[in-house]
């Protein structure tokens, strides 16, 4: 019986792994979110095992693409066909959903991002990942603190009709801000739609500095499940918030689209996919500091059963060269 042909994308990310699958006409077939828990390798062996078992019968893997912050170390042990950055996977993604993006709004769990598109092509972006407050672990972490599940963050600042007001360009300050509104006896629905209004304030600051945030707008990420992100990044920009429908995978969704041209582009060549297989044995790393020149690279070492499988982490391609 001949499979058919398809194709994966992976998002490593700092606090989860993303993988979607899709078939030769892009339709998604399958997609997974799995949190980390500070063990990305582990997290993307289950996705992959469990996705053999459920798939391998009638798919072959046709291509493969990684992106995030873990895409180089994910994109090697895997056998990655392309590994791209997170602008451009997430910008593929909104584009195949959306043909009239103009503005990305990304925010993850410990990161967030903007895009700007003029003609289908990125024209502008930025990245922040300093400051915890215009991310999604700001509201992970004020969730705790007020004693409910983050599930139920949008739910609650839905119910307000006059936000508290909280300093959101810090971090540190805005929660420091949200516990003495409460010492104060601020309703609770309040102090979170005012959390709400502060990561907003904070990424629009930040982020969005100096950007042309033109319509369409796009929200994407793990956060675009809060009702009160949507709801303040509406009111403040005075436009209507497109929420991508698999907005939590949509950086893998991209890597996959991404993985799917170039395999049509090179019909005769093999996948260098190696599935699940690559997770036989005992995985370890181990870090190390280059001295050879003043840059002073750390090259992380990958192995398996104690011996190496590839190094990444320098900048002229030394190590990765095996030396």
């Amino acid at each position: 019986m001949n499979k058919e042909k398809v194709y994966i994308g992976i998002d490593a990310g700092s606090v989860s792994v993303n993988l979607a699958i899709i078939d030769q006409n892009a339709r998604l077939l399958k997609k997974r979110y799995i949190r980390t828990n500070g063990a990305p390798i582990n997290a993307l062996r289950t996705a992959l095992l469990e996705n053999e078992k459920e798939l391998g019968e009638k798919y072959t893997v046709a291509g493969a693409a990684t992106t995030g912050s873990g895409r180089h170390l994910i994109g090697y042990l895997i056998g990655a066909d392309e590994i791209k950055n997170e602008i451009t996977s997430h910008a593929v993604a909104a584009m195949h959903y959306y043909d009239d993006v103009s503005t990305v709004i990304e925010i993850g769990g410990q990161d967030s991002k903007i895009i700007i598109i003029e003609n289908k092509v990125v024209v502008d972006f930025a990245m922040n990942t300093i400051c915890a407050a215009g991310t999604g672990s700001f509201l992970d972490q004020q969730a705790q603190r007020l004693g409910i599940d983050i599930s139920e963050f949008g739910d609650y600042a839905l119910r307000s009709s006059m936000p508290t007001k909280i300093a959101g360009r810090c971090g540190v300050f805005a929660e420091s801000d949200m516990i003495h509104k409460q010492q104060m006896g601020y309703p609770k629905h309040d102090i979170i739609a005012g959390l709400c209004m502060a990561l907003v304030s904070n990424y629009l600051n930040n982020v969005g500095r100096g950007k042309k945030i033109a319509d369409k707008v796009v929200f994407q990420g793990g956060v675009a499940a809060n009702r009160g992100i949507i709801k303040s990044f509406g009111e403040t920009l005075g436009k209507k918030i497109h929420v991508a429908e698999h907005y939590d995978v949509m950086g893998a969704i991209g890597a996959a689209l991404i993985a799917l041209k170039k395999r049509n582009g090179r019909p005769g060549e093999k996948s260098k996919f190696k599935g699940a297989a690559c997770f036989d044995g005992e995985i370890s790393s181990e870090a190390f500091e280059c001295r050879g020149c003043s840059n002073l690279c750390e090259i992380i070492c990958v192995k398996r059963n104690g011996v190496r499988l590839f190094n990444i982490g320098g900048r002229c391609g030394k190590y990765e060269r095996g030396d």
